[in-house]
């Protein structure tokens, strides 16, 4: 009896690991996705071209997919599989595309009459003047623009309270040293 005890404690002793793993400090997880830059803005590798594109300001899904069907690139193939040419190739089609008409996002501009398709800084610059002369006009958009309300029709009793009272007049004490 004495033997089969001590046989099972050394079956137990065999399948139980000897010393338990130490636990590894909480480490954040460093991703090692790779990064390919287009008009300045950082496309994840592990994206469709389809997809990835649309991460460029913009470029939306029907210019992503017009550019796919223009340069011949399949849309499933991932962004870390383009080469530096196929880079290059998609930059040059977005520095003069040709998009039809209702696809650009500019048209007929109220400076110049044409219409056109911004991208990038671009975009953001022109969007800021077209805010800024609503509010010169001092239109209702330009008006709700400047008081921080919304603009396109959108209830205000639940949302778009702002925190008015950011700047309390009461500071905490500094610790004296």
């Amino acid at each position: 009896m004495a033997e089969k005890q001590t046989d099972q404690k050394q079956r137990q002793s065999q399948q139980k690991p000897a010393a338990k793993p130490a636990k590894k400090p909480h480490v954040e997880a460093q991703s090692n996705e790779i990064l390919v830059r287009i008009l300045g803005y950082d496309v994840p590798g592990s994206k469709n071209i389809y997809s990835g594109l649309t991460r460029i300001k913009g470029v939306s899904w029907a210019v992503s997919n017009f550019t796919c069907l223009k340069l011949g690139f399949p849309r499933s193939k991932k962004i870390s599989e383009l080469s530096k040419d196929d880079i290059a190739k998609i930059e040059t089609f977005f520095e003069t595309i040709a998009l039809p008409d209702f696809m650009k996002n500019r048209r007929f501009d109220l400076e110049t009459g044409e219409t056109k398709h911004l991208m990038g800084s671009d975009l953001d610059i022109a969007r800021e003047f077209d805010i800024k002369r609503l509010k010169k006009m001092k239109s209702y958009k330009g008006v709700r623009h400047a008081l921080r309300l919304p603009v396109r029709g959108q209830r205000t009793k639940s949302h778009f309270r702002l925190n008015k009272a950011k700047s309390g007049g009461i500071k905490k004490r500094e610790k004296k040293a």
